[in-house]
């Protein structure tokens, strides 16, 4: 195949996409706990491609089932500001006792409003002007500790000479050259339910089960999030031993709505007749077509079993259907592959022609030994088929398994 061929492969795979309905969306539901923390990436990637077609309209999770901040912290977050403008002006006034006394209220309103935060912000604009009147005090030791959470969070945070004493800025640039600024250690973090994403001072970092390597001893902003979920978050003291944070999430109402039904659901992705409960899902949704799946963990062996259908959801009926077998538990791997899933379901539902299963040239062509069909290739296909599917064992599928 030419280069020229190759770049024009993305734009022909949906060559054969309907102007309408153009509102899609992918839920995939775990099997196992296993599978469970790979499901929200893998959505998330199958949604990217979706997205890679201009005339397709893609509801995210998020948008499904919500995402909200925690309102505890969101009131926590609001009165940390109003401390935070409090303590600058007693500080800008050089009334430091006053400045102490008040930075040191909004330092804990803040520990408080860590779900509601996205990065250091005034949190270190805080920690700096309190550093500064601990210092300007006499107390250099605890100044050394709050400078230290202070680049552990911002490594590159300023001090303006205009607000700061020449002397605390160079105390500054002694503790970013120590010994203890040096020091580095893993955290792991976990979540229930596993697969959210984790952010560390303000950055992505990945998914739920994860270590964080070598993190800078001191003060982290940690963020945990996965859709249908209240955003969790907390300021951790990293320290020179292994650490492990656990966020047990809390749904939003649209999840444990659309949780209630995930039996239901796993049941009548496999099967071929119209499926009143994903039709009556979808509605609720928003949406016209959902890519609608089933993720589990092949016991014994490193492989993970997708199930995966393209559904009309005006009706419930399925399109098109794929069965793929995903060798390894690396999810890098996994992007691509599922990229072509999601181009053989929409190209099957758009033209009900069965992809040839024999090896190709081609590079959308999977050597797994896995069919995609449309089906109405069921309904038409040859006896030895049929034979070949009687043996299936998705034929015996009814539901979710007991975790």
């Amino acid at each position: 195949m030419n280069p020229l061929s190759l770049l024009l492969l993305p734009a022909l795979a949906f060559g054969s996409t309907a102007p309408t309905p153009s509102r899609y969306t992918t839920l995939l539901i775990p099997m196992d706990r296993s599978a469970e923390a790979p499901s929200l990436k893998l959505e998330l990637d199958m949604d990217e491609t979706l997205a890679s077609d201009p005339l397709l309209t893609v509801k995210k999770p998020e948008e499904l089932f919500g995402l909200p901040v925690d309102a505890t912290a969101a009131e926590a977050l609001k009165h940390s500001d109003i401390g935070y403008a409090e303590s600058k002006a007693a500080f800008d006034d050089g009334d430091y006792d006053d400045a102490e006394r008040k930075l040191h209220a909004t330092l804990k309103e803040y520990a408080k409003a860590a779900a509601a935060m996205t990065d250091c912000g005034h949190y270190c604009d805080a920690i700096a002007m309190y550093a500064a009147v601990l210092h300007r005090r006499g107390e250099v030791d605890e100044s050394r500790l709050n400078l230290l959470s202070l680049l552990s969070l911002d490594p590159t945070y300023e001090l303006s000479p205009k607000i700061f004493a020449k002397d605390f800025i160079t105390l500054k640039a002694t503790v970013a050259t120590s010994v203890n600024a040096a020091l580095r250690e893993n955290a792991m973090v976990k979540s229930h339910p596993a697969g959210a994403r984790v952010f560390l001072d303000g950055k992505f970092e990945g998914y739920t089960p994860m270590t964080l390597p070598q993190v800078e001893v001191g003060q982290h902003l940690v963020r945990v999030e996965h859709p249908g979920f209240t955003r969790w978050g907390q300021i951790v003291d990293i320290r020179p031993e292994p650490q492990e944070l656990d966020a047990d999430l809390e749904p939003t109402p649209a999840w444990q709505t659309y949780d209630k039904l995930l039996d239901q659901v796993a049941a009548e992705v496999p099967r071929e007749e119209d499926d009143t409960t994903i039709s009556s899902l979808g509605k609720t949704l928003g949406v016209d077509r959902a890519i609608i799946g089933t993720l589990r963990t092949l016991r014994g062996v490193d492989q993970t079993e997708l199930l995966v259908g393209l559904f009309e959801i005006k009706d419930g009926k399925r399109l098109a259907f794929r069965k793929v077998v995903f060798q390894g538990n690396e999810l890098g791997q996994l992007k691509e592959e599922v990229g072509h899933v999601v181009h053989e379901l929409v190209n099957a539902a758009g033209n009900g022609r069965r992809a040839k299963a024999s090896r190709s040239s081609d590079p959308l062509d999977h050597e797994n030994g896995m069919d995609t069909w449309s089906d109405d290739d069921h309904s038409r296909g040859s006896g030895q088929s049929k034979k070949k599917q009687s043996g299936d064992p998705l034929n015996s599928v009814d539901g979710m398994d007991d975790w």
